[in-house]
C-alpha cells in the first residue's frame, strides 16, 4: 500500500514525487518510458528559470537524480485501468495491481495526427512527431513542418541544423508562436512558409517523397516534394483509463479545482493532461508542487 502513486514521470509527476517525499509519504512513480515525458523531445528549453539554455534530456536527469535518494519508488507499466474505492485507489497496469491511498494523474498529451492518407502507412519512413529524436536522419533534405504554434517553429528552427530547407505549412496567414520564435524562423535563410494551406496527403512508395498541400482559400491543390513532413498540430491529452472515474471534459481533458483535486476525493491530475491555458515546463512543476502538498494534506486529515 503506498500512500500516493504518480502516474506520469514527466516534470509534473517528478516535482510532486519529490514534495510527497519530502513529507516522508510512501512513493511511487509509475511510468511506462524513461523519465522526462516531452522534455525528452524537446532540443532547447529556453524559457526555464535558472538556465539561459538546457536540452530538454539533462533537464529531465537532473529532476530524477534526487528522487532515488528520498526513497520514490520506480514502477514500469502501462495503466489500463483506474477504480476508486474510497479510502483506497487501485491502480491496473497489464501485469499488476497496485494499491494507494492517494493517486496524482500527471501522465501528459501526444501529438495529434492529421489523419490524411499516408501517415500512418508512413510514419517512421520520412513522417515523425519528434525533431529532435529524428532530424539527424534527415541531412541535406528538404523537409516540411505542419503547424504553426511553438513548438512547430521551435522544431522547423531545429530541423535547419541538418536540413537543406525547412518549409512551415500553416493553415492561417500569420504564425500563433511567441514573436521571439517567430523573428528567428522569418531571419532563417532555411526556412520558406506555405500560408493558409493543409496538408491532403503524404505520398511516397517505401518513404516519403512528395506532400499534396490544399489552399483553404482558394481550393488549389499542389505537389511538394520533401524527403520528410514533421508534424505540430496540437496535442491530445492521455487520459484514457480514467474515462470510467467521470472526471474528464468531453476533449479528454481532467479538470481539477485550484488544490490540483479531481472531482473524486484523493484523486488529483497534474501537468499536460490537466484542463488548463498554459502547458510548459513551468507551469507543469507548479502543479505537481501543489499536488505533492495537498496528497500530504488529505493523508493527514483522512488516515
Amino acid at each position: 500500500m503506498y500512500d500516493t502513486i504518480i502516474i506520469g514521470a514527466g516534470p509534473a509527476g517528478m516535482t510532486a514525487a519529490l514534495y510527497a517525499a519530502r513529507s516522508n509519504l510512501k512513493v511511487a512513480l509509475l511510468e511506462r518510458g524513461i523519465p522526462g515525458g516531452q522534455m525528452n523531445n524537446t532540443s532547447d528549453i529556453e524559457n526555464y528559470p535558472g538556465y539561459a539554455n538546457i536540452s530538454g534530456p539533462e533537464l529531465a536527469e537532473k529532476m530524477f537524480e534526487p528522487l532515488e535518494n528520498l526513497g520514490v519508488e520506480h514502477l514500469f507499466g502501462s495503466v489500463e485501468k483506474i477504480e476508486d474505492q474510497g479510502a483506497i485507489k487501485k491502480v491496473f497496469t497489464e501485469d499488476e495491481v497496485f494499491e494507494t491511498k492517494t493517486l496524482i494523474i500527471a501522465t501528459g498529451a501526444f501529438h495529434r495526427h492529421l489523419g490524411v492518407p499516408g501517415e500512418e502507412e508512413l510514419n517512421s519512413r520520412g513522417v515523425s512527431y519528434c525533431a529532435v529524436c529524428d532530424g539527424a536522419f534527415f541531412r541535406d533534405e528538404d523537409l516540411l513542418v505542419v503547424g504553426g504554434g511553438d513548438s512547430a517553429v521551435e522544431e522547423a528552427i531545429f530541423l535547419t541544423r541538418f536540413a537543406k530547407t525547412v518549409t512551415i505549412v500553416h493553415r492561417r496567414d500569420e504564425l500563433r508562436a511567441q514573436k521571439l520564435l517567430q523573428e528567428r524562423a522569418f531571419a532563417n535563410e532555411k526556412i520558406h512558409f506555405i500560408w493558409d494551406s493543409v496538408v491532403k496527403e503524404i505520398k511516397g512508395d517505401k518513404r516519403v517523397s512528395s506532400v499534396m498541400v490544399e489552399n483553404v482559400k482558394t481550393g488549389e491543390v499542389s505537389e511538394h516534394k520533401f524527403g520528410g513532413v514533421f508534424i505540430y498540430v496540437g496535442l491530445d491529452p492521455v487520459s484514457e483509463f480514467a474515462n470510467d472515474l467521470g472526471i474528464t471534459n468531453e476533449a479528454g481533458w481532467i479538470v481539477t479545482d485550484n488544490h490540483m483535486e479531481t472531482a473524486i476525493s484523493g484523486i488529483y491530475a497534474i501537468g499536460d493532461v490537466r484542463e488548463k491555458d498554459l502547458r510548459q515546463v513551468t507551469t507543469a512543476v507548479g502543479d505537481g508542487a501543489v499536488a505533492g502538498q495537498e496528497v500530504y494534506k488529505y493523508i493527514t486529515e483522512n488516515f
